[in-house]
């Protein structure tokens, strides 16, 4: 079994896996997910291309939406639930929109990604406007749901952008395109394996580059953290003591008084200021600590 599209090609070097012991398939399911890390470097230039624009985008009131169908949905709601605790930023910034709807995230919903006209409503039900970005995730590059969700937002006047495995489409709607050939899978058009691997490789390269210019970090420390839970006041805390002089009781002190935003709290220590002060400063400098420190 072959065809055109390389997702769904069989992979040569997997023909007799059902024979092979325990250790040597996963010995030949890691040889294959090697190869991964080097497909997403080749597109670096493409990412590259998409990112800046994104970062354009959110310094005018954009966001940042997913859309995607099975796994490439999941990853893509996945990414955008892990932005707001890990940088403190608005939920509403970066969105993952999946055909079937929430369910589709625990359950396989057939069907749900061979409607076009789905995307397109999921597009307007969203509100996406000219001044947001969707990018579409489609391992085979061809789901109906999201190149109908695409086509919708390019004619809204969004930015469109699409991730692949696969050559790329000729679509006049697509801005930005971004095609990581990860190669035959292991299980014949088993895409949740490498080229799902490169989905979440390529998504996280994307925000976490997106949040550093957004001035979300100071070095590689995630200063823009906001305390919720235990594990993120112990992890705020030692931000605090590894950029201050202050041991881990004071630091903690300190992080409570600024109710547990490090940024603010690391302002209010070198500048000797109330949290008030610290966060006008922060707005002042577009949250750049780097130029307050």
């Amino acid at each position: 079994m072959s065809g055109s599209k390389i997702t769904e090609q069989q992979n040569s070097r997997s023909h007799q896996i059902d024979t092979l012991s325990i250790q040597e398939i996963l010995q030949l399911i890691n040889s294959e997910d090697a190869l991964v890390a080097a497909a997403v470097q080749a597109t670096i230039p493409e990412i590259t291309n998409f990112v800046e624009k994104v970062v354009l985008r959110f310094q005018i009131g954009g966001k940042l939406f997913y859309v995607g169908s099975g796994t490439s949905g999941r990853l893509g709601i996945l990414d955008a639930a892990e932005i707001p605790p890990t940088y403190s930023a608005d939920p509403m910034l970066v969105q993952g929109i999946i055909a079937g709807g929430y369910n589709a995230l625990v359950k396989s919903v057939e069907g749900a990604e061979d409607i076009p006209e789905d995307g397109a409503k999921a597009v307007e039900e969203f509100g996406i406007t000219e001044k947001d970005v969707l990018l579409g995730i489609t391992a085979s590059s061809s789901t109906p749901f999201v190149l109908g969700a695409l086509e919708e937002a390019h004619n809204m006047g969004a930015t469109t952008g699409l991730l692949i495995c696969n050559r790329p489409p000729q679509l006049n709607w697509i801005d930005h395109i971004i095609p990581i050939i990860t190669g035959p899978e292991i299980i014949t058009g088993s895409t949740r394996m490498k080229a799902g691997t490169a989905t979440k490789l390529a998504l996280n390269m994307i925000t976490t580059t997106a949040m550093i210019k957004l001035n979300k970090t100071y070095g590689n420390l995630m200063v823009d953290l906001k305390a919720s839970n235990n594990k993120l006041w112990d992890r705020g805390t030692r931000i605090i003591q590894q950029l201050t002089s202050l041991n881990y009781e004071k630091a903690r002190i300190l992080l409570e008084s600024a109710q547990g935003e490090v940024k603010a709290a690391l302002v209010m220590h070198k500048k000797n200021t109330s949290f008030g002060e610290a966060k006008t400063l922060l707005e002042e400098n577009e949250g750049k600590l780097r130029n307050i420190l």
